[in-house]
């Protein structure tokens, strides 16, 4: 039994060194870059309190400030629905947000977001997309979605290191006492019962998207004690079922699981209950770019809509007009669009300093918290030393480590000898509270980055330093919001979703609570709805 049966700063260089570490081997000389969101050009928006007025304007029905997959959703939805007269406003000089991806020689790789998991089976428009873009294929004679094998992960999927050697699945299993896993088997059914846990609405309380679940009695008390708390309840107390439940909740929400709402924790587990006829809810999908390929898929026939290199630094509703200022990074002209509706698919903390709302602001600095990670790209060659145990994986996880493993870019290739590899490395920086990580993250360099990941790594992989021919380093530093205690089933977030004047809307996946691909779509498509027909 292994944790896929129970789910499931770019365009700026920031700098370029060279790396020699390592003692009693021959030294390598590690290559690359620190990427990441451009975050001195967005923190002109926090620094500079007036921009002058534009030299002209423009018009269009509806603008769409960020280009992340809610609002690269939104764009498809207006598409879709038969508006063309919009603009798509992204900081960056490519779209995708956390989404993002890179290529080499070697294979594409993904920047952030890396696979999703089946889809539960009424999210029609969700299914529709994945059918659009050939990952759904094809419905079978019981009408289940057949998927695209090339786009269903390979075998072996997952692999943890535990005790001196490699095991198959995450659930660890070497040295693990009796006594634990019996409390495995009590965590696991408790979280089938959570799966098929009905409201007094009929709704399940554990649905996709968030707001879909049901708001009931026990939703909402889940919701205010956090996940360590409830397994204390549940008398769970194993040391390696708290690890992998720790694993879990900061892989997907950035948050350790003393933080997080023990709703959001059990959501994890219980609201996948997708079925295909290839494939079950603990499947998941993914490619070599990791999301950055549905990425593409949605702006594909928005392409000619969307503006790059636009920093959006004002939204004002003004009569029937809401007027949208932004700078161009290229020029450093300001520019100005009067719209009939606004969508502003970026974070809360942006879309409070874009409207300059006091109470809005105030509400995110108090229940908002965007925790930032660090995820490097490693190109290694076919001589990198291997621990023993399970072949290598596409997801590789090392118990106790620093960061969350690794996963193989170059797994879902379909040639048996790859050579060269590009590896992504995951790091949530949650040791601290996101502001004190954040500004940690910033002040580290290149070689201090690099240092770390080789460290974490050479438990698995002695000789990871002289296997490693470049490392790229990217910082999120405002990746995820962390859905703490409250905030899922709390009024505020109700309160900040609500559209403003009914022409400016919001779509986020900090607004949902959870930071899944799912959410991020239908955020944008309904907001792009609000935005059409009103």
């Amino acid at each position: 039994m292994d944790r896929r049966e129970f789910i499931k700063w770019s365009g700026a260089t920031i700098g370029f060194s060279q790396l020699s570490v390592g003692c009693g081997q021959e030294k390598n000389i590690i290559k690359g870059r620190m990427l990441g969101a451009s975050a001195a050009i967005g923190h002109q928006l926090r620094d500079t309190t007036v921009f002058p007025e534009p030299e002209e304007w423009s018009r269009k029905a509806i603008v769409i400030v960020g280009g992340g997959v809610s609002g690269l959703s939104a764009a498809r939805q207006l598409m879709h629905d038969g508006q063309q007269d919009f603009v798509l406003l992204e900081l960056e000089q490519n779209t995708g947000g956390n989404a993002s991806y890179g290529k080499n020689e070697v294979s594409a790789y993904p920047l952030g977001a890396h696979y999703i998991p089946i889809p539960n089976n009424e999210l029609k428009e969700y299914l529709d997309f994945l059918q659009e873009c050939d990952v759904i294929i094809d419905y079978d004679k019981q009408g289940l979605p057949v998927y695209n094998e090339l786009f269903l992960c390979h075998d072996p999927e997952e692999r943890l290191y535990l005790n001196g050697a490699w095991q198959d699945g995450l659930v660890p299993r070497y040295g693990v006492s009796d006594a634990e896993r019996e409390e495995f088997v009590k965590f696991f059914s408790l979280m089938d019962h959570f799966r098929a846990l009905k409201g007094e609405d009929g709704k399940d309380v554990f649905a996709i998207p968030v707001d879909t679940s049901a708001r009931s009695e026990t939703a909402r008390a889940l919701d205010q004690i956090t996940m360590k708390e409830w397994m204390e309840q549940e008398n769970l107390h194993g040391n390696h079922l708290r690890w992998y439940v720790d694993y879990c909740t900061r892989d997907d929400f950035g948050t350790r699981y003393d933080q997080i709402s023990a709703w959001a924790g059990i959501h994890y587990f219980a609201a996948r209950k997708g079925k295909g006829a290839n494939a079950a809810y603990h499947d998941v999908l993914t490619w070599e770019e990791g999301n950055g390929f549905l990425v593409r898929q949605l702006q594909k026939k928005s392409a000619d809509q969307i503006r790059s290199n636009a920093l959006v630094v004002s939204i004002e509703y003004s009569g029937d007009d809401v007027r949208v200022q932004y700078l161009d990074t290229q020029t450093g002209k300001i520019g100005g669009i009067r719209a009939g509706h606004c969508i502003i698919a970026a974070p809360q903390f942006v879309a409070a300093r874009l409207l300059k709302e006091e109470n809005r602001s105030m509400l995110v600095r108090q229940h908002l918290h965007y925790v930032p990670w660090m995820v490097a790209n490693l190109t290694v060659n076919d001589m990198l030393s291997e621990r023993s145990g399970s072949p290598a994986s596409w997801d590789n996880v090392i118990y106790g480590g620093k960061g969350l493993g690794y996963v193989d870019a170059t797994h879902q290739q379909l040639q048996q000898h790859k050579g060269k590899r590009n590896l992504t490395y995951y790091y949530p920086l949650t040791d601290a509270d996101p502001l004190t990580e954040r500004k940690a993250a910033q002040k580290r360099t290149y070689e201090e980055w690099v240092a770390h990941v080789i460290s974490d790594l050479k438990l698995v992989h002695p000789n990871i330093e002289q296997a490693t021919e470049r490392m790229d380093i990217s910082l999120w530093g405002h990746a995820m919001a962390q859905p703490l205690p409250g905030w899922i089933h709390g009024s505020e977030r109700q309160e900040l979703g609500k559209s403003l004047h009914g022409r400016i809307h919001f779509a986020h996946t900090d607004l949902a609570g959870i930071s899944i691909f799912e959410e991020a779509f239908y955020q944008g498509v309904h907001a792009a709805r609000k935005a059409a027909s009103s």
